[in-house]
């Protein structure tokens, strides 16, 4: 393909055929993308359909390291063909300027300028030969497509080239036989220069537009070099020992397999470490430019590579489920696609070449006439020519001069590649900075964005609960804290509710352990907690006491520092170094009852008001407060929460900062909601919402003329991020959440949403450029090569014309490039920006809709609505817990954070 022409040409020849329900042509990387009925049509058809057009066509290779990325066929042809043309243009342009500096010089004739005999001259016969000679061979490929495209009733770009170079060989030959013929006595001027300069300088810029184009591909190219050719699949015997290693092609390895990847070479795979320690360079994928630690358990990711150390791997995700796979077959189809701007540009491409034609018809005939009619106007602006040639010869040659000079500088190009070019340079930018962008639309669309839904958990917050505070009750002597840890750990450690795993990872962190006691007659009540006989605490605390060195001992009142909670003792009791081991010598089973207010109340256990105060406390903050109660007997709380994201505050802020409204919605109770609210800064909140219920709520913003973006990462999700105006997912969320959106965040960064909606507005400003540089050109460069500016003095040569022409499509592709320099701002510089304007917000000034009633629920300011709310994540990266709880293998994640995934291995 050589313009948006051909691009029009394809795509309405698919679409009349019966069985294709849809078809996508891209320019820039020479793709089609066809959705058709297999029961009418086939994938042979539509090539055959295709190729009926004249072009080639051909399946894609399902291997993609073979790509077509780096246009190098392309390079080299017309490289060559603008090679052979020069060696007929060096000639013609030397001819030129030697006629040029003679008639400055000598004013008169030059030697070239006399006649062989009469009607020939030898500058004349020179350019006759040249010109048929590039004629007959530099321009045969012009000729076969300008021949396939108008044997099917197409026309294209190719089309207006063979017309301007036919038409001007033709005319001079034509007007130098009649001068031959009257053996007239100065060889006229003639037009032989014209189609070796138009081959010559299309060929060139052909030959740097594929240049060009390559750079464009250049981010998906890196991508796919990334990934491995070859992997050492091994088998392992007792003890982890190798017995035998294979080196299979990487597209041979299966789900299962034990891979062995030795220092500095490439992860074959995403999979999970079985044995060996090491450090992993994953820049290339995730942007993280330092080395990430990989112990036993910690999962990699394909293309990444290993610094040091032998690792064995278990692969989990192989071929194409690999994160790599999908990250390059997302930029892939993003950059198959088109932005809508870009569809009424391929429009009038369809109609250009037809257009063109009519123009130069209605330019040769109203020079003509205008000349017959009054030649003083000829004359007037056309005053160098030379006055011994007739009248008739003069009025035609400017005819034709004007003629040929439109359809050598008309140029669809430049309209066709102004959209795609920047397009893919976009994409593949956004994909090396850890945001993939699922095509042209949702790049054009971000950048109007006026309102952001986010999802509170797993989007705001990191959605794993973990432990912020215990509360000691009762009396510490005949229950301390280290037993009730071993107590509690060892009961929640039979359950699979999240806040029970969270507890029992907290008491093992706590104590030393990973071991703990064992429980019997296990009963979980939804909704309430849980019942059960603990036993064995004793070896638990006598693990402890060896794998900890207790080496403080706090006071009444005191807070025991701990990474991300703390232990809160009852100020009117005391705690000695006796009561924190008391009771650890003596084995003895116990009742355990571990739940909310309901669930103590039910098993006739009385709530104080003061504990009851201090649970609510603790809810006013977003965490959920749990009962501890032991042999009967109340013994402790603890507060769990879902922490948010360290960047969510500087992300609302900045989003807030551009003029962009910012929701947050949840399926959460209100108290949690407005919680999270007040600590990033959000001032409508809707709670308690169904899945549904986000999607009526996505709906009823756009009925208010409002682009709405929705933030998410789960299942729940999905149907939002289909039907808002541009979805986006977290990338450690589910396959639905990331199928449904727009744009994923490789990262998990919320501050990626801000770097969407930049790089956005980057890339729309830069189509604006381009067509404004396609615009302007047609629309200007038209009218001069018409004459319409000859009273102003602006008149072109037809070799004028076809530099121009070049130089166009190849001034648009190179402006596309300039997004490459794009660098995306870092928190670093989001922080000085917001430095003392970043503030908790007071309750009160939060909206809380509940469920799909729009009424608000605005409490009146109280005592624990003048507490402000800081996030316990944002003090410290290693309090960050943002990986995902259970089997990772079956959670499909673009990204996978290795801070957090050491948390919780």
């Amino acid at each position: 393909m050589t313009c948006a022409s051909c691009v029009h040409n394809i795509e309405s020849r698919l679409m009349r055929t019966p069985g294709i329900l849809h078809a996508s042509v891209a320019l820039a990387t020479c793709k089609a993308q066809v959705k058709f009925d297999p029961e009418i049509v086939g994938p042979r058809d539509i090539t055959q359909i295709i190729e009926g057009i004249g072009f080639q066509a051909s399946l894609p290779k399902r291997d993609p390291s073979v790509n077509n990325l780096d246009h190098k066929e392309e390079i080299r042809q017309w490289r060559k063909s603008f090679l052979f043309s020069l060696i007929f243009g060096i000639p013609v342009i030397c001819i030129m300027v030697y006629m040029l500096i003679a008639h400055n010089k000598h004013q008169g004739q030059s030697v070239l300028d006399r006649n062989i005999f009469p009607g020939l001259s030898i500058m004349n016969l020179l350019f006759f030969i040249l010109c048929t000679l590039v004629q007959s061979f530099g321009g045969w490929y012009f000729y076969v497509q300008a021949y396939k495209s108008l044997k099917h009733k197409s026309t294209n770009m190719d089309v207006l080239i063979v017309l301007a170079t036919t038409i001007a060989y033709i005319y001079s030959v034509v007007i130098l036989i009649v001068a031959i013929a009257e053996k007239a006595e100065q060889s006229p001027e003639t037009f032989f220069d014209t189609p070796p300069m138009l081959f010559m300088f299309i060929a060139l810029g052909r030959w740097l537009e594929h240049i060009a184009k390559s750079k464009t591909s250049e981010a998906l190219a890196k991508l796919i070099s990334l990934q491995a050719t070859e992997a050492t699949v091994v088998t392992l015997g007792p003890n982890h020992s190798v017995v035998r290693e294979e080196q299979v092609a990487v597209e041979l390895v299966q789900r299962g397999d034990i891979v062995k990847v030795v220092p500095g070479g490439k992860f074959p795979v995403d999979g999970k470490v079985i044995e060996g320690t090491s450090m992993a360079d994953e820049s290339l994928i995730t942007g993280e430019p330092m080395p990430v630690r990989k112990k036993p358990g910690s999962m990699v990711i394909a293309g990444s590579i290993n610094a040091h150390g032998s690792l064995l791997v278990e692969a989990t995700h192989v071929g194409s489920d690999t994160t790599l796979a999908q990250i390059v077959k997302l930029v892939e189809e993003a950059q198959m696609s088109k932005a809508p701007i870009q569809q009424l540009a391929d429009k009038i491409s369809g109609y250009f070449v037809p257009f063109i034609i009519s123009i130069s018809i209605v330019t040769l005939i109203g020079w003509t006439t205008v000349g017959f009619v009054n030649f003083d106007v000829i004359l007037k602006y056309f005053p160098d020519y030379n006055k011994t040639i007739s009248k008739t010869e003069i009025i035609i040659r400017v005819g034709f001069q004007t003629a040929i000079t439109v359809l050598s500088i008309a140029c669809p190009c430049a309209l066709g590649l102004a959209t795609p070019t920047a397009v893919m340079v976009g994409t593949g930018v956004a994909a090396q900075n850890g945001i993939l962008i699922k095509g042209g639309e949702p790049l054009e669309m971000a950048h109007k964005i006026n309102t952001v839904m986010f999802d509170k958990t797993g989007t705001i917050t990191h959605g794993v609960p973990k432990v912020m505070r215990v509360l000691l009750l009762g009396d510490v002597v005949r229950m301390p804290l280290k037993r009730m840890l071993a107590v509690v750990g060892t009961a929640e450690a039979s359950s699979e509710h999240p806040l029970g795993m969270a507890v029992a990872k907290y008491c093992k962190k706590e104590l030393g352990t990973e071991s703990l006691g064992y429980c019997t007659d296990f009963q979980a009540v939804p909704g309430c907690g849980i019942r059960c006989q603990v036993n064995n605490v004793e070896r638990v605390l006598v693990q402890s006491e060896e794998g900890l060195n207790e080496q403080n001992v706090y006071n009444s009142g005191l807070t025991r520092p701990q990474e991300d909670s703390s232990l809160i003792i009852a100020p009117e009791l005391q705690v000695t170094n006796e009561g924190l081991s008391a009771g650890a010598s003596a084995p003895q089973p116990h009742s355990v009852l571990i739940g909310n207010r309901e669930w103590m109340r039910r098993n006739g256990l009385h709530i104080a008001s003061d504990i009851d105060e201090a649970m609510t406390a603790h809810e006013m903050k977003g965490q959920t407060a749990v009962l501890v109660a032991i042999d009967g007997a109340l013994c402790g709380m603890i507060a769990i929460a879902d922490t948010v994201k360290k960047e969510a505050s500087l992300a609302v802020h900045t989003l807030k900062a551009m003029g962009v409204d910012v929701v947050l919605i949840t399926g959460d109770n209100r108290k949690t909601a407005k919680a999270i609210a007040t600590q990033v800064g959000i001032k409508k909140v809707f709670a308690e919402v169904l899945p549904s219920h986000k999607v009526a709520k996505v709906q009823a913003l756009q009925r208010e003329g409002k682009r709405v973006a929705m933030v998410g990462d789960g299942i729940n999700d999905s149907p939002a991020l289909a039907r808002a105006d541009i979805g986006i997912a977290i990338g450690t969320g589910t396959d639905v959440a990331i199928e449904a959106a727009d744009i994923v965040l490789i990262r998990n960064d919320l501050l990626d949403v801000v770097a969407s909606i930049h790089l956005s507005k980057r890339t729309v400003r830069r189509i604006r450029i381009n067509f404004m540089f396609a615009l302007i050109y047609n629309l200007l460069g038209i009218p001069i090569a018409a004459g319409v500016f000859l009273p102003v003095g602006l008149v072109l040569q037809p070799w004028m014309g076809s530099a121009a022409m070049a130089a166009s499509s190849v001034s648009v592709v190179l402006s596309s490039l300039q997004l490459k320099c794009y660098r995306k701002p870092d928190s670093d510089r989001y922080e000085a920006r917001a430095q003392g304007q970043m503030k908790p917000l007071n309750p009160s000034q939060i909206s809380v809709h509940i469920g799909m009633d729009e009424r608000r629920d605005i409490p009146m300011s109280s005592t624990w609505d003048q507490i402000s709310f800081l996030s316990q994540a944002s003090s410290s990266r290693n309090s960050r817990e943002n990986s995902l709880a259970g089997d990772r293998q079956d959670k499909c994640s673009l990204l996978i954070d290795e801070a957090d995934e050491d948390q919780y291995m």
